[in-house]
């Protein structure tokens, strides 16, 4: 667990990272809600109850990648689900607008989660933040609540969708056992080449 010195080093980064990103990335942002809102009707932004520090709920922020109304469809598709464990995963998902596939393949959905970051939702760097309804929160999964999530992490430069739940849970553990502001260095500088090969972005 991370003492409150290292806590407030690893927010000061946060915000201050967060910041740059935003304004170097607006223009892309900007470009990539237009392509949202001209690609299908309905609101630019998604918003998902996401399980944050200690199981504190909130809302994460992501472009919308999928119809309006594809939330409901889930349990019709659940058959066809790629993944184990406490995610749902499917490589061609139908309700996938051809703007979200783009969107996804280069994680480009994932850029409103920097206002999560501002708002001290999330962290640059940890564990990705699962659905209210998807999350388990026993054993000892539980200690991936004891950080904040985060916009990349060790799942995010190792494979992504295309690892298993017990795979992420053992990253998401490590990380929490061994961060260091290193650690989160070394995975920040790693996310942008694992984001272009888009190993298991979908």
């Amino acid at each position: 667990m991370l003492g409150s010195g290292v806590r407030t080093v690893k927010r000061a980064v946060d915000v201050t990272g967060a910041t740059l990103l935003i304004v170097l990335l607006a223009p892309v942002l900007i470009a990539a809600a237009a392509a949202v809102a001209l690609d299908s009707p309905g609101p630019v932004l998604f918003r998902q109850r996401r399980a944050g520090l200690h199981g504190r709920e909130f809302h994460v922020l992501k472009l919308r990648t999928m119809r309006v109304g594809s939330e409901r469809q889930r349990h019709a598709l659940a058959a066809s689900n790629e993944s184990d464990g406490h995610l749902f995963k499917i490589r061609e998902d139908p309700r996938v607008t051809s703007t979200g596939r783009f969107l996804r393949r280069f994680s480009l959905d994932e850029l409103p989660q920097l206002f999560n970051v501002l708002m001290g939702h999330m962290s640059l760097v940890g564990p990705r933040p699962l659905p209210l309804e998807d999350s388990a929160f026993t054993g000892d999964a539980r200690n991936r609540l004891l950080v904040r999530p985060g916009l990349t992490g060790l799942w995010q430069i190792s494979g992504r969708s295309d690892l298993s739940w017990d795979e992420t849970l053992r990253l998401d553990l490590t990380y929490v056992d061994t961060w260091s502001l290193r650690l989160d260095l070394l995975i920040l500088a790693r996310t942008p080449a694992a984001v272009l090969r888009g190993n298991g972005a979908y």
